[in-house]
């Protein structure tokens, strides 16, 4: 197996239109996971302006074309991560039907002595040995078009979407008329949506990252990328002339992400962000694409908008060496403990409870102010180790 490994921007337009291509053909090969956005070479490329140990293996076959792109990040002493860890939500290897790979030789050519990954998506065999843990990601399929998807969310719980739709007319006699926004262009309005989330981070007691430089950089270098491909999306639900909810995350011509999603606290009785999901599906499926990403982990608003739930794995792919054997042995314990805390009731709401704590100690308030059970942000979910908070609990969704 012949391997190179590039920069990200050392790559040619050769290799970035065979990359796409594949990635545009996988749902006609059984694959359609490999659509995602994250898996772009568009993201790998914006987190390579953002950190210099962005890398890419590619595979070729035995006719010297290129069969797979590996991106990954390379840290001291061979330790890797998938591209982004921390804010991807989809990862590894992007390859043409029926090609494959050893995962130790591939570690061996990229110079690693580890791989961790937290969103594996499904179909990469040759990591399977390296899963330790397994967790659902809902979609909302729009591929048969928005009224089906409506339609079929009717069917499943009438009354979600009957108080649904009668907050946004509720939202539009007291506020003004509502208006959705698919694909905002405005920066002023993204940074809106960051101050929103930052705000919402803060007061819940999680790690603000839109603090982190790399990150907010990451996000303005993804909203000016567009293809026929690829888009960095900001959709808005507008109140009047006011901006309710927000979201920004990349898309493909086949899926979209939710990634940043948030919401002004000042209008949570109407729901905003569950109205701007539906608004969002709508346009989904306008566009033509297959389905919508939701993310892992398990929330009651994902439970209320999703139509099936897709699998993604975390774990770490090692070769025989020390540096992997210390890496793992100190990682661990550490994901062990933060997946035995979220998936438990009795541990996951006192350690919740006490971060809303030191939330409310950060913005001021008193220990129940912007944290407690009538805080939309109340509930933060777990679909990302260290991220927690990253969507909203269900009274403002």
């Amino acid at each position: 197996m012949d391997i190179q490994v590039r920069r990200p921007g050392a790559l040619t337009d050769a290799h970035r239109a065979a990359w796409t291509s594949l990635q545009a053909k996988a749902h006609l090969h059984g694959a359609p996971q490999l659509a995602n956005p994250f898996l772009s070479p568009e993201f790998t490329l914006a987190v390579g302006r953002s950190r210099g140990n962005v890398r890419v293996a590619v595979l070729h076959d035995e006719d010297g074309e290129p069969a797979a792109f590996f991106p990954y990040q390379r840290g001291p002493l061979g330790v890797g991560r998938a591209v982004g860890l921390g804010v991807s939500d989809c990862q590894g290897v992007v390859h043409r039907p029926g090609f494959t790979w050893d995962a130790r030789e591939l570690l061996r050519a990229c110079g690693l002595s580890m791989w961790e990954f937290d969103h594996l998506t499904e179909g990469q065999d040759a990591f399977g040995d390296g899963v330790t843990a397994s967790f659902a990601s809902p979609v909302i399929d729009v591929d048969q078009g928005f009224d089906a998807y409506l339609a079929r969310l009717r069917a499943a719980s009438p009354r979600f979407v009957r108080e649904t739709l009668y907050k946004e007319r509720k939202l539009g006699r007291r506020v003004g008329e509502v208006r959705y926004v698919h694909d905002e262009r405005d920066p002023a309005v993204l940074r809106t949506l960051m101050a929103w989330k930052s705000a919402q981070y803060r007061r819940t007691g999680r790690s603000d990252r839109f603090a982190r430089p790399w990150i907010v950089q990451l996000v303005h270098q993804l909203f000016h990328s567009r293809s026929d491909t690829f888009a960095g999306q900001l959709s808005v639900l507008y109140a009047g002339s006011r901006p309710v909810a927000a979201h920004f995350g990349p898309r493909t011509d086949r899926v979209h992400t939710c990634w940043f999603p948030a919401y002004d606290p000042e209008f949570a009785p109407f729901s905003p962000g569950l109205l701007m999901h539906l608004r969002m599906a709508e346009g989904a499926a306008a566009d033509g694409l297959s389905y919508v990403d939701l993310g892992r982990g398990q929330k009651q608003y994902k439970d209320s908008l999703k139509t099936r739930e897709i699998t993604v794995h975390e774990g770490w792919v090692t070769r025989p060496h020390p540096v992997a054997y210390g890496r793992r042995a100190h990682r661990a314990p550490v994901r062990a403990l933060r997946n035995a805390v979220l998936a438990r009731p009795g541990l996951f709401e006192p350690a919740d409870r006490a971060l809303k704590k030191v939330g409310a100690l950060r913005s001021g308030g008193t220990a129940g102010a912007g944290g407690g059970t009538g805080d939309p942000a109340s509930q933060p979910d777990t679909s990302h180790p260290g991220k927690t908070g990253k969507k909203e609990g269900t009274e403002g969704w």
